[in-house]
């Protein structure tokens, strides 16, 4: 694998973007034709000084690997590529690479499912497919294991739960204290979950399997809210879910934030959506009620949450999702202000950890490769989006 600057004019050169956690360059090392740099400081379009580095950065490149919206690529920047072929992102949508113009443009745009299996040797390499045969290729001496996950899991789910438990038993607080302090001990009380109400804001894929943990795991109440959720459709979802028809109410959004003890935002985020809940919704929750975002950041008007979060509205916050570009700024108030003090409510934050779990990361990656070989042999992509 080289670093050099490519030949556009020569052989296909990738370059791949944002991948913070340096795991894709195992999966395409097999391609001994293909010029490969990763650029892991990420750029923002929308800053003029940062659109013209990106411009020249990514000029040479046939091939860019993206993940998630990291780096948005719109019509500004990719008007300037005039080498670019192939845009590879992850998920099975993109809304920040401008598809109407890859369209008109002749630029193709693979997706990935997170589910193609992937093969690796015993230190943790790749098999790639063979450059004559679809099929894995399987060296003596490896193992084949697949990345696909059960059927149901999802890892945003298993994320929505940790970072409810780590603010409701102050996982983060005592972690901290009795790792600074040799005096603490029990400093502060876990809030019981039990018989508790959970809202559900979106009762999608994501919001009915975070219900279903809740019910059978820490035997919480569930109401539900979405613009055209009603009982029928409450009920045929908790059968399917495996639950007591009944086990989830629909109720109207403002009797949702009325009366959970504990918000969960799974909504989609659109134009409708954006700042869905406001000054209006925070305004009635309950005191000792609690907040947690791991859908979108913009669903929630910052501003409003901000405010009451620092006069102690309610009693905390999770958040996985912000509302600028990530990585959240360091000199953002959520960052620096001392929540849990002077009568601020309590915050617990993560840098967009729900979808970044190591099966489904790998699984992409290898599923990226795949289409590098598949449009190098002139063949079509596993998961055309434009």
């Amino acid at each position: 694998m080289t670093t050099s600057t490519p030949d556009p004019k020569g052989e296909p050169s990738l370059a791949i973007l944002d991948d913070w956690a340096n795991i894709a360059p195992k999966h395409f090392s097999n391609m001994p034709n293909l010029r490969i740099t990763s650029f892991p400081d990420t750029l923002s379009p929308t800053s003029p000084t940062e659109l013209t580095q990106l411009i020249t950065r990514l000029q040479p490149y046939t091939i860019i690997s993206t993940m998630r919206e990291r780096t948005p690529l719109p019509s500004a920047l990719l008007s300037s590529l005039p080498n670019l072929r192939l845009i590879l992102t992850t998920g099975v949508r993109n809304a920040s690479i401008d598809l109407s113009h890859c369209k008109t443009h002749s630029i193709s745009v693979a997706g990935t499912r997170g589910v193609r299996p992937a093969y690796y040797d015993a230190d943790g390499h790749p098999i790639h497919t063979s450059a004559s045969t679809s099929r894995p290729t399987t060296p003596p001496g490896t193992v084949a294991r697949t990345a696909t996950l059960p059927p149901g899991y999802s890892s945003t789910t298993q994320h929505t739960l940790s970072l409810l438990l780590a603010l409701t038993s102050r996982v983060v607080e005592d972690d901290a204290a009795l790792k600074s302090d040799p005096r603490a001990w029990q400093s502060g009380l876990s809030m019981p979950l039990g018989d508790k109400v959970v809202g559900i804001v979106g009762l999608g894929k994501l919001g009915a399997q975070f219900a279903r943990v809740c019910v059978l795991a820490l035997g919480m109440r569930v109401v539900a809210w979405s613009s055209s959720l009603n009982q029928g459709t409450a009920d045929e979802v908790a059968r399917e879910l495996g639950l007591e028809e009944g086990s989830i109410a629909a109720v109207s959004k403002e009797e949702l934030f009325r009366t959970a003890d504990v918000v969960s935002v799974h909504y989609v985020l659109s134009e409708r959506s954006r700042g869905l809940i406001g000054r209006e919704e925070l305004g009635v929750m309950k005191k000792d009620a609690v907040l947690v975002n791991t859908a979108r950041g913009p669903i929630v008007d910052e501003e409003a949450l901000l405010e009451t979060m620092e006069k102690g509205g309610i009693r905390g916050v999770a958040l996985d999702v912000f509302w600028s570009r990530e990585p959240l700024e360091k000199d953002s108030r959520w960052r620096t202000t001392r929540w849990g003090t002077e009568g601020r409510s309590r915050v617990v934050l993560s840098p967009h950890m729900g979808y970044v779990n190591e099966s489904t990361m790998e699984a992409w990656y290898a599923e990226q490769a795949a289409d590098v070989e598949r449009w190098i042999r002139g063949e079509e992509v596993g998961l055309r989006l434009a």
